[in-house]
């Protein structure tokens, strides 16, 4: 299974606290303003992890102790923020992401055929972005949908129930049409 959760802060790479990315104006404005809200700033930090994302699709370990230097909070502070979300993506991944609930009730009503049938189309493992760089696919551990199980989502768009046909030719759709 590859690697869900990969950064450089693996094993052998130990400054990657040290490496600062630093943020565009246009980030750094953003972030001030979104943590003038709050009377710390401190808890502005998943909006500033979703601005960094926004604009560059993911959050690497440079743009992260940024962030923590803006507000004044440690790395590792900000990546225990990042890393709880499973919607804050802390390696690259495709244009599109494609998530697959693993729940308890997805799982009972078919979320292993969807995850094998997708796996199949793609030619990719859970965790890994085909070879165009198009789509990532993730397992989730809920959606909230539970009385329409079983459930993915493409980007932002819950489906479900779904089959693993259906879920393929709307990968397929989101995709354009590529195969």
């Amino acid at each position: 299974m590859a690697d869900l959760i990969a950064t450089n802060a693996m094993p052998g790479n130990s400054n990657w606290r040290e490496a600062i990315e630093p943020l565009t104006e246009q980030e750094r404005t953003e972030i001030e303003h979104l943590a003038s809200h709050y009377p710390r700033p401190q808890a502005a930090t998943i909006e500033a992890l979703k601005v960094v994302q926004a604009n560059d699709g993911w959050v690497s370990d440079g743009k992260l102790k940024a962030i923590a230097d803006q507000l004044d909070m440690s790395p590792d502070e900000v990546d225990s923020v990042a890393t709880f979300y499973n919607k804050i993506y802390r390696k690259p991944v495709g244009k599109r992401v494609v998530t697959i609930c693993d729940s308890v009730s997805c799982w009972i009503m078919g979320y292993d055929e969807l995850r094998q049938k997708l796996c199949d189309h793609l030619g990719i493992p859970l965790g890994g972005t085909t070879t165009d760089g198009e789509i990532t696919l993730l397992p989730t551990p809920c959606l909230g949908a539970c009385d329409r199980a079983p459930t993915a989502m493409i980007g932002e768009k819950l489906e479900g129930p779904i089959t693993a046909d259906e879920l393929i030719a709307q990968v397929e759709k989101a995709r354009g049409g590529q195969s």
